[in-house]
């Protein structure tokens, strides 16, 4: 008797929390409605009273309309904002990355103070007329009459110029030949960055990665907001693992000159035999598959998108690399793809979608009847 009574309560309790339940869904709903009918109200009014279309919002404003957009998502938003289009909610989180690293308000110019155009046009002139001089000549020359200007500076003039002296031009290896000879035997290690919009503000995440010259493979090393130089040499330790490091195979390593590629960086990886190219001052060419790369996973996702996390970066990222290893035609390899998954033959033409359908792609399956 008594089990039968606590059935029975308990199934008038659920029959209760089901119409409290849609209750409380109805009433979220006519409160909704009524928002957005009160947003079109508001605008209405603005229009009317000022003759102005256009709402003008502080950058306050804006992250807390994008972190709110980021919470119900681009689908739902479309169906419940009447002000602002996703779209342009997107070009807020840009411009606020933007703002972050623009130094012109602050009035201050970093690097080097440029050389004057006259002693630009005095270098010039004395390489051009004396082309058998070397760097050092030149920097001779012009110190006796007043100018001085050390042999980086020279070359750089002259870089910038497309000009060589012979000197010079016998003791270089063309860059391109030696990619060439080596293609196999060779890897590049870059960074990018991505901007986490946080309760706190904008958070720059940067992204380590190794990328395969050859066969354009390429491996994120790891993740990290603040990296330092532990960090790094411990990513060097992962590259060079002896199973499954992948700098497995490789002789020679490609980076920039960035401070985070420490001397125990180089070190590490130079104890299993790999040597480290550094790549000149201001020579993204040098570097121009890791920098390739980086273009296209902004251009084509990244910068499409709000992350808000880490962990909602990595699972991107990881979605990215399957789509780009083994889904993505590349023109680098006449249009093949790195490693495509397996098709059935004579099967349809089924797509496929990654991220929300921000990635696409497509190959044969055949579907049982």
């Amino acid at each position: 008797m008594i089990r039968k009574t606590l059935h029975l309560f308990t199934a008038l309790m659920a029959g209760m929390t089901d119409k409290a339940a849609q209750a409380a869904l109805l009433n979220m709903q006519k409160s909704l409605d009524y928002c957005m009918e009160e947003n079109r109200v508001l605008r209405e009014q603005i229009k009317d009273n000022y003759g102005c279309k256009r709402m003008k919002l502080t950058d306050s404003q804006r992250r807390r309309l994008a972190t709110k957009r980021i919470a119900i998502g681009r689908h739902i938003l479309a169906n419940v904002s009447t002000l602002f289009q996703p779209d342009t909610i997107l070009g807020w989180h840009r411009k606020l990355v933007a703002q972050k690293y623009d130094s012109s308000a602050s009035g201050r110019k970093s690097g080097r103070p440029r050389v004057p155009q006259e002693i630009i046009d005095e270098v010039l002139r004395v390489a051009k007329i004396n082309p058998s001089w070397g760097y050092d000549r030149i920097a001779g020359v012009l110190a006796h009459v007043g100018l001085k200007l050390g042999r980086s500076t020279i070359k750089r003039i002259l870089d910038d110029h497309g000009i060589v002296p012979e000197p010079e031009l016998k003791r270089r290896v063309q860059w391109k030949e030696f990619l060439k000879s080596h293609l196999h035997v060779m890897a590049a290690t870059d960074f990018f960055s991505v901007e986490l919009l946080t309760p706190r503000g904008l958070i720059r995440c940067m992204v380590l990665f190794v990328i395969d010259i050859a066969t354009r493979r390429v491996e994120i090393s790891g993740i990290k907001v603040d990296p330092n130089g532990q960090w790094m040499q411990q990513m060097a330790r992962n590259m060079s693992d002896c199973f499954d490091g992948c700098l497995l195979g490789k002789r020679y390593l490609v980076h920039d000159r960035d401070r985070l590629y420490t001397k125990k960086f180089d070190e590490t990886l130079e104890a299993v035999g790999v040597e480290i190219i550094k790549m000149p001052r201001c020579a993204p060419d040098m570097n121009a598959y890791a920098e390739r790369f980086v273009q296209t996973i902004k251009h084509e996702c990244l910068n499409k998108m709000i992350l808000t996390s880490q962990e909602q970066l990595k699972y991107v990222i990881a979605e990215l690399m399957e789509h780009y290893h083994h889904e993505r035609p590349h023109m680098g390899l006449g249009g093949k793809i790195i490693g495509p998954w397996p098709q059935d033959e004579g099967g349809e033409i089924i797509e496929f979608e990654r991220l929300g359908g921000l990635l696409r792609s497509y190959r044969r399956v055949k579907i049982a009847a």
